[in-house]
């Protein structure tokens, strides 16, 4: 199974489509090496999120307690710390790192809120290139806002030889926001499209099965259901700042336990597991996010491959586009099927904008005065 780790709620970005920069956590109450000693070992993948992870003074013994744990240790970052980031690839080379890029220059700077970013990240990427990492990529967050230049930052990525790893905006208890949608859907859905089919173009395997990913996104940014039933709360959880363990980071009634006060078994194992997962399996929300598209996408057999529904798809496809053919999107996607919006709050820009924050409680609590999240 995979992991997230939420290893904190401050945050140096300013992003329009997420306010965790505007509820930060306290320090002393962030979950500790002490604690995350607890996890067993044999995850698939972990990955340490946040917030801005690398906010974390003790990031590198996170990531020594971590790396043994995990055949794949990955830190999602906003690239502005790039003396911390460079300390840990230099003693883990092939740790993954994603440095989340939301446009071309200034797109990505008005997005999210940070000052020269889009410089500093190119400046951050290039620096671990050029010490010898070795799985390196951007992510990037569809939205209205910047989904014209999607194959621009494609484009980048591969002339640096890196990765792409692709997002729509969505709700969730951790970003403290529940009017994220899309202007215009349809106008969203067939730019993505576009980068579909240059991924089935790449020489890259794994580019063929991310254009299945982001068919999945289509549909999301559509409003129309998953591709494949949600195994989060089994194939994946998130870990919060307190230790509290949650199915996903979507719904903040899907708790299953706390890391401070249990033990990893009696969490996943759990009568409270259990019964999530049961209202995981009725989950009728609308979510295609990383975390829980590539696990539905794996087999149940062997975690490294993929469904036979997933593999035939990319078959078929990947051969259409090597003999010069256009991928038949009608084939798989009602576009006659739109959720639409009709009260939908533009999103505000924080850029250089003075703003108050609010530190977290340390209490259980929490999330409750945020009510609950949804995404159509």
């Amino acid at each position: 199974m995979d992991l997230s780790i939420i290893l904190t709620y401050r945050c140096n970005s300013k992003c329009s489509m997420c306010y965790i920069w505007k509820y930060p956590t306290h320090p002393k109450y962030e979950i500790d090496g002490t604690i995350l000693e607890k996890l067993p070992g044999g995850f698939d993948y972990i990955n340490l999120t946040g917030g801005e992870p690398t906010l974390r003074e003790d990031l590198n013994e996170v990531c020594d307690i971590l790396y043994p744990k995990t055949k794949k240790l990955e830190i999602s970052t906003n690239g502005l710390n790039k003396e911390r980031l460079i300390g840990i690839v230099k003693k883990y080379p092939d740790i993954k790192i994603r440095i989340s890029l939301d446009g071309i220059q200034e797109t990505n700077n008005i997005i999210r809120g940070e000052k020269n970013g889009f410089e500093k990240k190119m400046e951050t990427m290039t620096s671990l290139i050029n010490i010898g990492a070795c799985d390196l990529g951007f992510a990037t967050t569809f939205q209205d806002e910047n989904v014209e230049q999607i194959l621009d930052i494609y484009s980048i990525t591969k002339k640096l030889n890196i990765e792409l790893a692709t997002s729509a905006i969505h709700n969730a208890f951790q970003f403290h926001k529940n009017d994220n949608s899309f202007y215009d859907r349809l106008y969203v859905a067939k730019k993505i499209e576009l980068l579909i089919e240059e991924l089935l173009s790449s020489k890259k395997p794994k580019d063929w099965f991310r254009a299945y990913l982001n068919l999945g996104l289509i549909r999301k940014v559509l409003g129309q259901p998953r591709l494949h039933p949600c195994t989060q709360g089994t194939d994946n959880v998130f870990i919060d700042p307190w230790g509290d363990v949650y199915a996903c980071n979507v719904r903040n009634d899907l708790l299953m336990g706390n890391l401070k006060q249990q033990s990893w078994r009696e969490i996943y194992y759990g009568e409270k597991a259990r019964e999530i997962r049961k209202m995981v399996a009725q989950c009728s929300q609308n979510c295609w996010m990383v975390s829980s598209a590539k696990t539905a996408m794996r087999s149940k057999i062997n975690s490294k491959l993929p469904k036979f529904k997933v593999l035939r798809w990319v078959v078929f496809n990947k051969i259409r586009r090597s003999i010069g053919l256009k991928i038949d999107f009608d084939k798989y996607i009602d576009y006659s099927d739109i959720n639409e919006d009709y009260s939908i709050n533009k999103r505000t820009y924080y850029l250089e904008k003075p703003v108050k924050k609010v530190t977290q409680p340390s209490e259980s609590s929490h999330y409750k005065q945020f009510g609950n999240f949804f995404n159509r």
